[in-house]
């Protein structure tokens, strides 16, 4: 599918996939669908191509290790007077292959073809590597 770019996002606070699943199974969904949020301050300025498509690419521990397909973007008001950006994902968590990224503030683009490919759903709770060691390769600079 072409015209439509990928965000990347680091998952603060999550050591691995699982934390991230823990997380949203122990935090209510925001939306009855069971869509979830995550607020950001810049809204992406190539908007259209996000919606056309996009998901949040999620680096844990600085590898990407999974993603969320966007659904909308929505403006969240917390009365500060900032605009704020509501990145809609899907609730279902997809497995990537791994792909070690430096760290980065805020979020990136990630161009559909840099980004890492779904890993089959019979292989979701693998990687092409184990968790635990594409994480420590990525610490080192390795992969």
């Amino acid at each position: 599918m072409a015209g439509f770019v990928n965000l990347l996002k680091l998952c603060v606070g999550a050591d691995s996939v699982e934390d991230l699943l823990d997380w949203q199974r122990t935090h209510p969904a925001p939306y009855p669908t069971g869509e979830r949020r995550h607020v950001t301050r810049m809204w992406p300025k190539r908007e259209a191509e996000v919606l056309a498509g996009g998901s949040l690419y999620w680096v844990i521990k600085g590898v990407i290790l999974c993603r969320q397909r966007i659904v909308r973007l929505d403006e969240v008001d917390r009365g500060d007077g900032i605009r704020r950006c509501g990145i809609v994902m899907e609730p279902e968590v997809i497995r990537t292959e791994a792909a070690a990224r430096r760290p980065f503030q805020g979020w990136r683009y990630l161009d559909p073809a840099d980004s890492p490919r779904d890993l089959p759903q019979i292989r979701a709770a693998d990687s092409t590597l184990p968790e635990e060691m594409a994480l420590a390769l990525a610490e080192i600079g390795l992969r």
